[in-house]
């Protein structure tokens, strides 16, 4: 059954699944910190004035019309630009097989030029829908600042790893080590990367970071690079 929740600061008005009962999370419209009563602290009011019945017209139809979600789609040209943009990056991934001189440098400026739009394309599929979407300013806002933390990640992964694995156990054992030493602490930065970012829970969150080390793995090994 579905809660009824009034915003404190904006005073909006919605209704939020029983599942949050007892939760707290931000509006939907003003992104304010509020909070979603149990059924037993709702306050239900039963006088005539605010009956069904109350919110009729003279024609007998409904004069009150609950809240409409606002839903974001994505225009044909934004649908056009993402197309060419995929096909321009694995295009471009392929041909740096025959450059070995400046994939290192490509793959940095590959990962400048898509993590932002890669953040955002897995918040899309992974957001609560029952939270309004971020969406313009906001959105790329929130998707630069989670696009930098996950790629001082792989930054790290390159560059720091060499100071926190044991030496002779990566002599040994091959670099494979480097993700069990590391591998969860990477999954839980990026977990609460997205937490604070996108608001999406530690589960989608890890989800949301795999998505990303998934990709631009994938296009690091289309180029012809050995990330491990």
């Amino acid at each position: 059954m579905p809660i009824t929740v009034v915003c404190r600061s904006c005073h909006q008005r919605f209704q939020v699944s029983d599942k949050f009962a007892g939760k707290q999370g931000p509006c939907p419209k003003c992104k304010a910190t509020i909070y979603i009563p149990k059924p037993e602290e709702e306050v239900k009011i039963h006088t005539p004035e605010h009956s069904e019945a109350s919110a009729k017209g003279v024609s007998g139809q409904l004069v009150l019309k609950p809240i409409a979600r606002e839903k974001t789609k994505l225009a044909t040209w934004q649908i056009i630009a993402l197309a060419v943009g995929l096909v321009a990056v694995l295009v471009g991934a392929i041909a740096m097989r025959w450059f070995p001189a400046y994939q290192h440098l490509a793959a940095i400026v590959g990962l400048l030029l898509i993590s932002a739009p890669l953040t955002a394309a897995a918040y899309a599929f992974l957001r609560d829908p029952e939270l309004e979407p971020h969406s313009g300013l906001a959105l790329w806002t929130r998707a630069a600042i989670c696009a930098a933390i996950y790629m001082g990640c792989w930054a790290f992964y390159v560059w720091g790893m060499p100071y926190f694995v044991p030496w002779a156990m990566a002599k040994t054992s091959g670099d494979i080590w480097k993700w069990v030493f590391v591998g969860p602490f990477f999954g839980l930065a990026g977990a609460t990367a997205a937490l604070a970012t996108f608001d999406l829970d530690l589960g989608n969150g890890f989800f949301h970071f795999c998505f990303y080390v998934v990709i631009t793995l994938l296009l690091a090994l289309t180029m012809g690079l050995q990330p491990w």
